[in-house]
């Protein structure tokens, strides 16, 4: 079976997140907030059929949304997810609602992102779509930043994205787009559901999300000023700090924060060496360190993980930096990043310092790939 083109970053062991984007871009959507949220997810971000780096023939004329979330699951059959969160926007955000709608089962959670249960009727889309076939993307592409963006912002790669969309595979989205009407079906979606909208979004006005938020129940609503109809690219954070919620939940308690980092055997540990002497310290860790700082969203864990070993190299903490280095693989790093930072560490912190901070790194990576 073909495969829509993926992107599969994060812990494989931690909970799958999938983000679906919109039409004409591809998963360079989700660059400026992926990142930030692999600290606690598996994060699949994916290409519609004819963008990016997905085949335009997945799907055909008269394709459907249906069809879309076909192909979804059918990525998350193949990399062994069953069930996951879910966040997309416009058409993404569609396919969400829909799987919502029809696979209940396989979802968590769902952020709906600057998108509608219908769009505008039929008739827009198929002529979009007709024009498409006959003259390719050159003159929508014209129009991108007015469509997507506010005055005076763009985001090149996704206007590169869109000029170089294949025009079967997207004229086949528009065919979906026409043919998705999902009002009637609002109030049997269960799954906890969050809406987004831009403020300034001309496509999917907020009156859009909040017809969605009215009929699901339980649904929040939430409107972002200054953005328009692609806010993962123009707002990042506001979008990074909405999906925490959504995905996350409540900050979890610092004790709970330090088993994620750290893991279960080491906190276990450090709770078993725990006495009345050493009490005091032990809760003060759990309070201020992984309860106030960890847990702070300004920061995502990777860069928390980052700055640790960056500080413990400096200090000289090589039995703390083994700890951490296990820590930063669990926060999302590669050991290529891993090995980035503690070149960097080798120029501020000195040469020693970094060549004894590549040796216990060395080794706890080595100990981890050992089965």
């Amino acid at each position: 079976m073909q495969l829509l083109n993926h992107l599969d970053e994060g812990p494989a062991s931690a909970p799958p997140l999938l983000l679906g984007p919109s039409l004409g871009t591809s998963y360079a959507l989700w660059d400026a907030v992926a990142p930030e949220l692999t600290g606690g997810h598996r994060v699949v971000r994916w290409d519609l059929p004819g963008h990016g780096g997905s085949a335009a023939d997945l799907i055909g004329p008269g394709a459907t949304v249906g069809d879309l979330a076909g192909l979804v699951l059918g990525l998350a059959d193949a990399l062994g997810i069953e069930r996951f969160a879910y966040a997309g926007v416009s058409l993404g955000g569609a396919v969400g609602l829909h799987l919502a709608a029809h696979h209940p089962d396989r979802l968590s959670s769902l952020a709906v992102l600057c998108s509608s249960a219908h769009f505008g009727g039929a008739a827009p889309w198929r002529e979009r779509a007709e024009r498409v076939r006959r003259e390719g993307l050159a003159w929508l592409v014209e129009s991108a930043d007015a469509r997507w963006f506010t005055p005076g912002f763009t985001v090149p790669r996704l206007v590169r994205d869109h000029r170089e969309a294949d025009p079967e595979g997207y004229a086949a989205c528009c065919d979906a787009l026409a043919a998705f009407d999902l009002r009637g079906r609002l109030a049997e979606i269960t799954v906890p559901t969050l809406l987004v909208a831009g403020r300034e979004d001309p496509a999917t006005p907020p009156a859009h999300l909040r017809e969605i938020a009215d009929a699901v129940p339980g649904a929040t609503l939430l409107e972002l000023p200054g953005a328009s109809h692609l806010a993962p690219a123009q707002v990042p954070r506001d979008v990074v700090a909405a999906l925490r919620t959504q995905f996350d939940g409540a900050p979890a308690s610092g004790t709970a924060v330090r088993r994620e980092v750290l893991g279960d055997a080491h906190v276990d540990r450090a709770q078993a060496r725990q006495t009345p002497f050493t009490a005091r310290f032990q809760d003060f860790i759990s309070r201020y360190a992984w309860g106030e700082i960890w847990t702070d969203p300004t920061l995502s864990r990777r860069e928390r993980s980052m700055i640790t070993l960056t500080a413990l190299v400096a200090h000289g903490h090589y039995d703390e930096l083994a700890m951490h280095v296990r820590a930063a693989r669990r926060n999302g790093l590669t050991p290529e990043e891993i090995g980035a930072v503690l070149l960097q560490t080798a120029v501020y912190c000195g040469v020693p310092a970094a060549n004894s901070a590549f040796a216990t790194a060395q080794r706890v990576l080595a100990e981890e790939e050992t089965p």
